[in-house]
């Protein structure tokens, strides 16, 4: 059995379709398919049903991906250790984080470590969406949920708070809300329901029940936004929130609370530039706890 095709197989299972692995690994989509071809051939199976609209695992594939992914982390250890990079660290590390911690908090600080480390190449990728660390997305992700299946490694990164808010200039045009129930009486900005990517972020039900939104937008950033131009009463990250001075708290009584947490699959934590990236990433937002209570 080749590694080599074994690093192609993954990449096909983790990108759906044959043509985004070959582009992920920079070899061209006839080279990838042999590769897939060879495996399967020495392993005298077929691991992958390819359609036209791209692949998926067959039962034997099912069975096989766990092996491959122990060999892929094996070899990622040993390049690490025969080439001594925890003298030297280099290599990739990609993290995945909700918009509002990776913008509005991560991106800042991500500059001092690779200014310590100038071989190790840092991905941030800010979105609001879920990432499948099995299926390396990611190799660390900031999630708002401790995940409760899969062979991934979490640990509690920090509390955070949020609150209602508006700018000056909304509620100089019209009076504050005294009550919950008030907010009925004004515009609102939240999600779009249905594009919601965590429970933990299903939160306007806890304000108040019929609340609706007349103004929504699929992120945290983008509703923050929304609030600061002054389209109405929105939840905001206290920790961004609180550093605009056109923003006004609203019902200050009314407190949210959620939390963030670091998750690394298991297959990666052994390796030098994620357990670097992970605890500096805890070591930070430890220092920096107050800012998000």
């Amino acid at each position: 059995m080749n590694w080599d095709d074994v690093r192609v197989f993954l990449a096909v299972v983790r990108n759906g379709q044959l043509l985004g692995a070959a582009r992920a690994l920079g070899i061209n989509h006839a080279t990838a398919a042999r590769r897939i071809d060879a495996l399967e051939a020495s392993l005298s199976t077929t691991l992958l049903v390819r359609r036209t609209n791209g692949t998926s695992l067959s039962a034997e594939g099912e069975k096989f991906l766990p092996f491959a992914e122990r060999m892929e982390s094996e070899m990622l250890g040993a390049q690490e250790a025969v080439a001594a990079r925890d003298l030297a660290l280099s290599g990739t590390v990609r993290i995945g984080a909700p918009d509002g911690f990776g913008v509005g908090y991560l991106a800042p600080r991500l500059g001092a470590l690779a200014e310590k480390y100038p071989g190790l190449r840092l991905e941030l990728v800010p979105v609001p969406r879920t990432f499948s660390l099995s299926r390396r997305e990611a190799d660390i992700a900031v999630t708002l949920e401790l995940p409760r299946e899969g062979r991934l490694k979490a640990r509690k990164l920090v509390d955070y708070t949020l609150g209602l808010y508006a700018t000056t200039a909304y509620l100089a045009n019209r009076p504050a809300p005294a009550t919950a129930e008030e907010l009925q009486q004004h515009r609102l900005v939240g999600y779009v329901d249905d594009l919601i990517f965590s429970p933990a972020l299903d939160y306007t039900t806890e304000v108040l029940k019929g609340w609706t939104s007349d103004l929504s937008v699929s992120s945290a950033l983008g509703q923050f936004e929304a609030v600061r131009a002054g389209s109405g009463i929105g939840i905001l990250h206290s920790f961004m929130a609180r550093r605009d001075t056109t923003l006004h708290r609203v019902l200050p009584q009314i407190v949210l609370q959620r939390a963030y947490w670091l998750v690394v699959h298991e297959d990666l934590r052994a390796l030098r530039r994620v357990a670097v990236v992970a605890d500096y990433l805890a070591g930070i937002v430890a220092a920096d706890r107050a800012i998000f209570s």
